[in-house]
């Protein structure tokens, strides 16, 4: 995911999404999330803003990063930025993310690490998300370039 998101209250943004199979584009409002393939003018997509959050709780991350200490996570310290690092369920994460925590569910646990910078805080999540029967999927969310909130606003139809 590489693009620029308003972690505060409420998620918005506007973003790049890259996996091995597809890139897409996609605009965060408080309402609905808008997805379509990069590059295209082809129709957006749209999907219910609350359904559509993915494995990390990326508008909650201080309370994801106090789960994994309550959950004898490992502190690596000595470096900049501070490492944490727990293994936790999807009925974990539920009780930071609700939404999240359900879309994680097929997973049998998650390895997770977030890095905190001297100013306190995450510039980075990486999850290694395990199923019985299934491989495993890392996703990591990298933070850079903190600025104050952005506007963002439905795309509109080309």
């Amino acid at each position: 995911m590489e693009g620029r998101v308003n972690l505060n209250a409420p998620f918005t943004g506007r973003t790049t999404d890259t996996t091995e199979a597809y890139t897409e584009d996609v605009v965060i409002t408080p309402q609905k999330v808008y997805r379509r393939a990069s590059g295209t003018h082809g129709v957006w997509q749209e999907f219910p803003a609350s359904a559509a959050k993915g494995g990390i709780p990326a508008d909650r991350l201080p309370q994801y990063v106090r789960l994994m200490l309550g959950h004898s996570a490992s502190v690596h310290g000595g470096s900049e930025p501070l490492r944490v690092s727990a293994r936790l369920t999807p009925k974990d994460i539920e009780s930071v993310d609700r939404t999240v925590g359900r879309n994680l569910r097929p997973a049998t646990a998650i390895d997770a690490d977030a890095w905190i910078n001297d100013e306190g805080r995450v510039v980075r999540v990486r999850q290694k998300i395990h199923f019985a029967s299934e491989s495993d999927i890392e996703a990591t969310l990298t933070l850079t370039d903190f600025k104050s909130s952005m506007p963002v606003n439905a795309p509109v139809a080309s």
